[in-house]
């Protein structure tokens, strides 16, 4: 078995030193299928390839080293940008440098299309002439096929193939790339984050924590913008909506400016809730109010529904327990001109609503006349808590009812790991109020928050037996 790997890695490193018309993968190891009576596992024999039907293990096998850094960065912690540099062998065709354009054209699907490599590069020995980078994949033999020959010929080109040595370095490589050949073999690998202005916050997993400060590092060096990685450290915390977080790599500075929807937002994001995958629904609800309605938002944050309904002509009541949150709000009102057209609480959920919320409902839905059309909207979106504040609407105006179409509108988000969130969600929401919403309410799928675990929305106006306590004779 020793001298079966000693022998394949020898014959492998041969095959980039020769020429590809003297050996070939398929060769290789059927001399080695003859030699230990069998094929080494990982490998398959395989036809000389056509260009448009090549499997992805023969293109990954065919020259690896265009699409992976040196395999001496496997287990790096901190990040030492030279030592991925590497150099690989890759198929060329010389020509006249008059024609390039016209052999580019006639060879796309040859030419190699990697961003951040010259697919045109000078030749140090004719300064007429170029060379012109193919695509290793598809020309894994160091030689044209016939058809690709006659285009050459057309072209009144040589179809001779060279060998070019091309160097890469990390700036040639992807984040993805670097960090699958930085972890150990097997693992998972995670390039995703959310860009909160110039921040990357990332949710890494357990066995990425060693590596952190390079995959920090790495997904500032790939995106432009990004100044600042930050990993989450805890889970949000229920109160504040806030959670601990830990700078991996870039600058300290948690202050940032973000836009959504065509508003612009500043926050501290270490000490409020933003989440950019919520740009949709903020958009979604928005969409339902019309100028002259009212909007009170229980957990406003810093003011993505609030801002753009004030801006929209609503009247808005906006509201959140944290600190942090009720200054950047106020902020943010500032900012975007709408200070006279929201007024801001810094209060609990609860009280809000049998305080601000119940004094203004009491005041005008009374004077509510059928044509008119003014609508009442109360927006709860703290999913993990928000279905166990439905409560408070039990028996929160007294007298009598005013008409069913004055009745507010509450959207609820909550968290489901049902089977059937949509029914899930609405039997909880049913349990706080106390009443049945079959056929009076409907829910909205907002995004899946983690593998089984999905955010709904769930709206309905509040039944009037519901919000109402009607006096004693």
């Amino acid at each position: 078995l020793w001298r079966l790997g000693y022998s394949a890695r020898l014959l492998k490193t041969n095959h980039f030193k020769t020429a590809a018309s003297n050996t070939s993968f398929p060769a290789v190891w059927m001399l080695l299928a003859q030699y230990s009576g069998r094929l080494p596992g990982p490998f398959v024999i395989v036809k000389k390839p056509t260009f448009s039907t090549m499997p992805e293990t023969v293109e990954d096998k065919a020259n690896p080293g265009l699409y992976s850094p040196h395999p001496g960065v496997r287990g790096m912690t901190l990040l030492n940008r030279e030592a991925f540099k590497r150099t690989v062998v890759v198929p060329a065709l010389k020509v006249k440098k008059e024609i390039v354009n016209s052999v580019l054209k006639s060879l796309k699907q040859w030419v190699l299309q990697r961003p951040g490599l010259k697919r045109v590069v000078e030749d140090p020995e004719d300064e007429d002439s170029r060379f012109v980078i193919l695509d290793p994949h598809k020309i894994p033999e160091f030689s044209l096929g016939e058809s690709e020959q006659q285009v050459l010929k057309q072209l009144s080109v040589h179809p001779e193939v060279y060998k070019y040595n091309l160097e890469l370095t990390y700036e040639n490589f992807r984040s993805e790339e670097i960090l699958r050949a930085v972890l150990p073999e097997g693992q998972e690998v995670t390039s995703g984050f959310s860009r909160v202005g110039h921040i990357a916050h990332l949710n890494l997993r357990d066995h990425q924590l060693p590596y952190r400060h390079l995959i920090g590092q790495v997904i500032i060096d790939k995106n432009p913008g990004l100044t600042c990685a930050v990993n989450k450290t805890n889970i949000i915390d229920s109160t504040y909506r806030n959670f601990e977080m830990e700078v991996l790599a870039g600058e300290s500075n948690l202050v940032t400016k973000v836009k959504e929807n065509n508003i612009a937002y500043e926050l501290d994001f270490s000490k409020v809730y933003w989440n950019p995958r919520l740009s949709t629904e903020h958009s979604r609800i928005v969409e339902l109010l019309r100028p002259g309605d009212v909007l009170f938002d229980v957990f406003a944050g810093i003011g993505p529904f609030a801002i753009p309904a004030a801006k929209k002509k609503c009247r808005v009541f906006a509201n959140d327990l944290n600190p942090e949150s009720h200054h950047w709000l106020l902020h943010n009102c500032r900012l975007n001109k709408v200070d006279t057209k929201v007024k801001a609480f810094n209060m609990d959920g609860r009280d809000f609503l049998r305080g601000p919320v119940r004094e203004k409902l009491s005041k005008e839905l009374p004077l509510l006349k059928e044509e008119q059309k003014t609508a009442f909207h109360i927006v709860m979106n703290l999913p993990a808590l928000a279905v166990e504040f439905l409560d408070v609407f039990r028996h929160l105006l007294v007298g009598e009812p005013c008409s069913a179409a004055g009745l507010p509108t509450v959207h609820c988000y909550g968290f489901s790991k049902h089977e059937d969130p949509a029914k899930d969600i609405q039997e909880r929401a049913e349990a706080s109020l106390g009443t049945s919403l079959e056929g009076r309410c409907s829910t909205y799928p907002v995004r899946n928050v983690a593998p089984n675990k999905e955010m709904l929305c769930i709206s309905f106006q509040v039944p009037a037996d519901v919000l109402y306590k009607r006096p004693c004779p």
